[in-house]
């Protein structure tokens, strides 16, 4: 069994979580520049087998996409053209900032931490990550 990655993508700046290989903990694994994501995620599949990509989908409260999308299509059409055996998936993204700001913020973090931007982008591709498992599991216990 593989490991998830999940993406949260933005224009300057990636967050990037993977599960364990028993695909049961979400973990923050780093944050990368846009312009670096193809090539990072180039070097962990060769070093980690991956199963999926889950990425994340900003959303409007009226569950239309939000203006961010236009830039992630072209980045999700790049990840199929360059991994094509790897399924990409798509998981809500609304509230994962506001949230992971509010956990970086709870967790006693100093200030100086708690403005560094990529610390958010990763907790919140990690938070992505989580809300997938947990509809996947839910999903399953439904069938």
């Amino acid at each position: 069994m593989g490991r998830i990655l999940a993406i949260d993508y933005g224009q300057k700046r990636v967050g990037i979580a993977v599960t364990d290989e028993l695909q049961l903990i979400a973990n923050s694994l780093t944050t990368v520049h846009s312009n670096d994501i193809i090539q990072f995620l180039k070097e962990y599949v060769s070093k980690e087998t991956v199963d999926c990509f889950v990425v994340g989908e900003p959303k409007q409260m009226n569950n239309q996409a939000s203006e961010s999308a236009k830039f992630i299509i072209p980045f999700i059409n790049q990840l199929k053209k360059e991994f094509p055996l790897i399924p990409v998936e798509r998981c809500d993204e609304r509230f994962t900032s506001k949230i992971a700001t509010q956990s970086i913020l709870m967790a006693g973090l100093k200030k100086k931490d708690r403005q560094d931007k990529s610390l958010v982008d990763s907790v919140s591709a990690t938070l992505i990550l989580q809300t997938y498992m947990e509809t996947r599991a839910n999903k399953n216990i439904n069938k």
